[in-house]
């Protein structure tokens, strides 16, 4: 008599893993102040026109990675911020701050305030990935929430240059890898971090980049205990 598989034999492995990891990915929204002339300059000859303050947001995710429940996203979402504002996966808003970066390598530690218990990921190894490997990415695309896409490891870059710095260690891959998703996790089948999303190719459908796991914790070892 054959036996009907189950759900998770038919291909819902994935969403264990997502399960198990949401409860450590966190939505980020950063708030900056764009300051611009509330009239055109040609109104002002003699004098500076008076100036008009907006608020702008950006998006994106970090993951948690010690027991104090700091986050590990990219310095470029959080550089400059006026107010952090932290998304938990049980809804609840918290506020953060930044404690430590390094705006050569792009990543950046923050810290909620409050100290809410928060549950680090796993951390995996990036050298050991293979190319052909599939990967889950978790994060805020365009503000939307713990919003989930899978690929696979497309090439592995010793190095790659973005705008004026060269990032080491860099993972290609083909999951969706939008504005929102930097920082974000990328995950092994074995619900392990070996990446961070930290950008796409402009112009390029389907081509995204993560800094590999291993490079990030040799620059922030003395903070994952």
């Amino acid at each position: 008599m054959a036996v009907k598989p189950s759900g998770r034999q038919t291909g819902n492995y994935l969403v264990p893993i997502y399960r198990k990891c949401r409860r450590g990915i966190v939505d980020i929204q950063a708030i900056r102040e764009r300051t611009e002339p509330a009239f055109p300059q040609s109104f002002f000859d003699f004098m500076p026109p008076p100036e008009r303050r907006q608020e702008m947001a950006a998006f994106g995710t970090g993951f948690v990675v010690n027991r104090k429940g700091w986050i590990l996203t990219s310095d470029h979402v959080v550089r400059d911020a006026r107010e952090i504002r932290i998304g938990l996966h049980n809804g609840k808003k918290c506020s953060a701050k930044v404690v430590w970066n390094d705006k050569e390598h792009d990543i950046a530690l923050l810290e909620v305030e409050g100290s809410p218990p928060l549950q680090p990921l796993p951390l995996g190894s990036s050298r050991r990935s293979e190319v052909g490997e599939f990967v889950l990415s978790i994060g805020n695309p365009l503000g939307l929430e713990n919003s989930l896409s899978s690929g696979v490891i497309s090439r592995k870059h010793k190095s790659v240059a973005v705008s004026d710095k060269d990032l080491d260690d860099v993972i290609q891959t083909d999951c969706a890898i939008n504005p929102g998703s930097s920082g974000g996790p990328l995950i092994n089948l074995k619900g392990e971090v070996i990446g961070m999303n930290a950008f796409m190719a402009k112009n390029k459908n389907g081509l995204g980049f993560a800094l590999g796991i291993d490079g990030i914790k040799s620059r922030i070892r003395e903070y994952l205990d």
